[in-house]
């Protein structure tokens, strides 16, 4: 009796201390936003030869709603809804995660020559871009 305590114990011991290990492992993921998910706002602009794009509404929302999607009443504003539970990582949220919910190849889907400006400034990540809430993205093919 007194070995089955003993051994159950150090079963007990050794399971905490993995799942402890673990967790902080997680912690220091370079690739985790957030644990506790977040609903952000980025707007998205597009403009192909100077004319503005409008994004369409329901990207992302059908028969199973995706976490990264639009709705019909701020679509044309062009709102992009993240809305996403527990452990969010930063390839969940960028630009070419969004475009490939909408069923477009953001390097060739209005053109090829691409500029991109967020928050007013030059930026060149395009896709691999990881959007935030209140970000100002625009796009401009030509």
């Amino acid at each position: 009796m007194k070995s089955f305590l003993i051994g159950t114990g150090i079963v007990v011991f050794l399971l905490a201390g993995s799942v402890w290990w673990s967790k902080g492992l997680q912690k220091n993921d370079p690739d985790v936003i957030t644990r506790s998910g977040f609903h952000w706002h980025p707007k998205l602009t597009i403009y192909v030869k100077g004319e503005k794009l409008d994004i369409p509404s329901n990207i992302g929302l059908g028969a199973v709603h995706l976490p990264m999607h639009t709705h019909l009443e701020d679509a044309k504003q062009g709102i992009i809804h993240l809305e996403f539970p527990g452990v969010v990582k930063k390839q969940d949220i960028t630009l070419k995660k969004f475009f490939e919910i909408w069923g477009k190849d953001i390097n060739n889907a209005f053109g090829t020559l691409i500029s991109m400006t967020v928050n007013g400034r030059e930026n060149t990540e395009l896709g691999e871009y990881v959007m935030r809430h209140g970000d100002k993205i625009e796009l401009r093919y030509e």
